[in-house]
C-alpha cells in the first residue's frame, strides 16, 4: 500500500489482493466531506465492450467491490444514504483533470492497472486534507504496458511523506484457501 502525505494526505500499498487492505482503507481518523473512489476501467482478461446507460451506470461494476465493503461494514442503508447525499462517490480516472481532492478520502483500488501518465494525473489531485490510499497488487497487473504502480513507487518510495506497505499471502483476509491457492501460484 502507498501511502502519500501532504497536509494531512496519505497514499499506497502493494501486495497480494484477497488481503485486508481495500477494507482498512475505509477506516477515517479525520473529519471528511466524501469518501471517492476510483479503479482504472480495465477488466481481468475479458473485454465487455459497450455498456449501455449513464456514466455511474457504466462505472459501477468496477466500484462495486467498495460497496460490497462498505455495506458489511456500514450496513446498506447507511451506504445508501451516502451515496445519495454524495459523500460516497465515484469517479473514473479518465475525469479527474482540473479536479482538487479536498477535505477528503481519495482510495485508488486496484493501481496496478494504471498508466503512469494515469497515476501521476491522479497523485496531482492532491489537496489540503485530503489523505489518499492507493491499492494494487503488480502479479495481478492486466495491462501491457508499465504499471503506474510500479512507476510511484519506484518515483516516491524515498520521498518523507510518502509510505509504502507491503503485503503478503500471510497478511490475505478472504480465506485460508485463497493463501493455499495464492502460494501454489506463486512456486
Amino acid at each position: 500500500m502507498l501511502n502519500i502525505r501532504n497536509a494531512g494526505a496519505e497514499v499506497p500499498a502493494i501486495g497480494k489482493k484477497s488481503r485486508q487492505s481495500t477494507l482498512t482503507q475505509t477506516r477515517a481518523k479525520k473529519k471528511i466531506d466524501r469518501i471517492l473512489l476510483t479503479r482504472p476501467g480495465v477488466e481481468a482478461g475479458e473485454k465487455f465492450g459497450f455498456i449501455p446507460g449513464e456514466l455511474e451506470e457504466k462505472y459501477a461494476p468496477y466500484i462495486e467491490p467498495f460497496r460490497e465493503i462498505f455495506n458489511e461494514r456500514l450496513g446498506r442503508s447507511q451506504v445508501d444514504y451516502l451515496i445519495k447525499h454524495k459523500r460516497i462517490c465515484a469517479m473514473p480516472i479518465a475525469f479527474m483533470r482540473g479536479r482538487t481532492f479536498k477535505n477528503c478520502w481519495a482510495i485508488l483500488d486496484e493501481a496496478q492497472n494504471t498508466t503512469p501518465g494515469q497515476m501521476k494525473l491522479f497523485l496531482t489531485r492532491i489537496g489540503d486534507n485530503c489523505k489518499v490510499i492507493i491499492d494494487g497488487d503488480i502479479e495481478q497487473k492486466d495491462i501491457p504496458t508499465q504499471s503506474g504502480l510500479s512507476d510511484a513507487v519506484s518515483r516516491l518510495k524515498h520521498t518523507r511523506k510518502v509510505g509504502i506497505v507491503e503485503f503478503t499471502v500471510e497478511d490475505v483476509v478472504r480465506s485460508g484457501i485463497v493463501k493455499d491457492i495464492i502460494k501454489a501460484y506463486s512456486s
